[in-house]
């Protein structure tokens, strides 16, 4: 059980999810970038997260709801929970891109449902994902195996922001959508690479092979 002034933001578990790296890069040194990929992102959530409440025959909308988890140690805010009159609950987590590879979308949503079980003394199912680039609702099982993912990633995210590091670099292929690849410096991890001649190459390509002497 975490007291509420040590809760982390439940978006974090993606972050670590995705890298590990780019999640103490944003929660602990505080460093966020923009690229097209999150600039889209972000003027789609602002439409999701209109607060309106919507009322169909069988189902309310509830969208910004202010989530926390005593035993995850998180908080943060939902994009949508539908409210069934069967007393079903799902959480809907909107999403700019396709469905991926990994768990880092999976993990999010069942944070947002293990909160708002925790917080309604309920249980929840099931949760979906939808994504804008493929306009597809995905139905995500809240399974044993899943919960167990969450809250062992909700452990390691406490773990590493208490520690304070962050962890070196290490380029990978998600590195190219990463928006934080100008702080971070992916390009310069790896055998026999470093910072200063990632730097030298860098400069290279924006002055080409000019010689300079120092005045």
């Amino acid at each position: 059980m975490y007291h509420e002034s040590d809760y982390l933001l439940l978006s974090g578990l993606q972050h670590l999810r995705f890298c590990t790296r780019q999640c103490a890069l944003i929660h602990i040194e505080q460093q966020w970038t923009e690229n097209f990929f999150t600039a889209s992102g972000r003027v789609l959530h602002e439409k999701v997260h209109s607060g309106i409440t919507e009322s169909r025959k069988v189902v309310r909308t509830e969208r910004s709801l202010k989530i926390a988890s005593s035993t995850l140690g998180l908080t943060g805010q939902t994009d949508a929970v539908e409210f069934y009159t069967d007393g079903r609950i799902i959480p809907v987590e909107y999403k700019n891109g396709k469905q991926k590879t990994d768990t880092c979308d999976e993990v999010q949503l069942c944070a947002q449902a293990m909160c708002l079980e925790e917080m309604l003394e309920t249980t929840i199912n099931e949760g979906a994902l939808f994504y804008f680039k493929t306009r597809k609702r995905i139905v995500v099982p809240i399974t044993a195996t899943l919960r167990e993912e969450t809250m062992l990633l909700a452990k390691q995210f406490h773990a590493l922001v208490a520690n304070g590091i962050t962890p070196e670099a290490v380029y990978t292929n998600k590195c190219k959508s990463c928006s934080l690849t100008e702080c971070c410096f992916p390009e310069s991890a790896g055998k026999g690479k470093s910072v200063s001649g990632y730097i030298k190459r860098q400069l290279g390509k924006e002055v080409g092979s000019a010689d300079f002497e120092e005045e």
